[in-house]
């Protein structure tokens, strides 16, 4: 078959859910991206200075509520310079509200296991990790990945450390379990509900904010992975470039950001989040971590409950159509 590009695979989509333009009061929702992530070039107990790779280091003040995590709630001394920070200001004035230092995530299919080290296959986009389990935290992720041999899920919370991602808890508040795909005649859905989880995107992207996207087209030059299961939710095709609206359903915020890569290991997930209640079963989204703060997720966490809202994702591909 001929490729077909993307902005058509959009109208297509759009013409397929019958869907109409958001409206102004769905767009006033939308959280504008405050979340701020870079090196450390230096902290006192009053200000943070960080690298953000622009034409100056960013500096944002400390508060005695402000909440730092490294590898676990810690404080100021975790403020090192070089490390990485990832930092969601306060919402209702100055000052910041939490700092992650060196936070990481591996997410994937277990390759191989040699004591303690999880060699951690994360799809054909993120390649390999090997992750470092120590003792003390053996038996919390045993209660998540109770099998932890080659051939299953795997998704754990890291901190990095010179001898790689070392796990500090796991990523999912439920066993990383693979159930049977909706059927195949099931309806098309204008919004779908499920989990949304974050990533660390690859640096060549050019995305701070994007999303990975379980059923990217594999057909053409839509950019999807081949040989990727069904996503546990009933998730339509789209192409990456597609813009997603997310919604936050813990605290009500949303957000649109485009498709910058396949979701192929989010599609193998069928588990839970349970930040507000219990969502349905599925990844539908992966976000990139300054897309997942600027929602008011919280990276520690790993998830929260989530809706993708698939009316507005196809009206918003229309004006570049014309």
């Amino acid at each position: 078959m001929p490729h077909r590009d993307r902005t058509r695979r959009r109208r297509r989509a759009g013409l397929a859910l019958g869907l109409a333009a958001p409206t102004a009061a769905s767009a006033a929702r939308h959280a504008e991206p405050t979340a701020v992530r870079g090196t450390i070039v230096d902290a006192s107990p009053h200000v943070l200075v960080v690298d953000t790779g622009g034409a100056e280091p960013i500096r944002l003040p400390l508060t005695p509520t402000t909440s730092i995590w490294y590898g676990g709630r810690s404080g100021p001394h975790a403020l090192v310079p070089g490390r990485e920070a990832i930092v969601r200001p306060n919402a209702d004035g100055p000052g910041v509200e939490r700092v992650w230092v060196d936070i990481t995530r591996v997410t994937g299919v277990i390759r191989a296991r040699s004591h303690r080290v999880i060699e951690v296959d994360q799809g054909p986009h993120r390649g390999t990790a090997e992750v470092h389990v120590p003792d003390r935290v053996l038996h919390r992720i045993l209660v998540r990945h109770p099998r932890m041999e080659p051939g299953e899920l795997m998704d754990v919370i890291c901190v990095r450390s010179p001898d790689g991602p070392r796990a500090v808890r796991p990523g999912s508040s439920q066993p990383a379990q693979r159930l049977a795909p909706p059927a195949g005649d099931a309806p098309a859905a204008t919004a779908v509900q499920g989990t949304a989880t974050w990533f660390r995107p690859d640096p060549d992207a050019g995305a701070a904010r994007g999303a990975a996207y379980p059923a990217v087209d594999p057909e053409g030059r839509a950019g999807g992975c081949p040989d990727v299961p069904p996503a546990c939710a009933p998730l339509p095709y789209l192409s990456q470039g597609s813009e997603l609206i997310v919604h936050n359903e813990c605290t009500g915020r949303s957000v649109a950001v485009p498709v910058i890569e396949c979701g192929c290991i989010a599609a193998r997930y069928c588990d839970r989040c349970v930040e507000c209640g219990t969502s349905p079963r599925g990844r539908i989204v992966e976000l990139t971590p300054e897309a997942f703060v600027d929602l008011g997720g919280d990276l520690d966490a790993g998830c929260f409950n989530a809706r993708v809202d698939l009316a507005a994702t196809a009206a918003c591909s229309r004006p570049e159509e014309r």
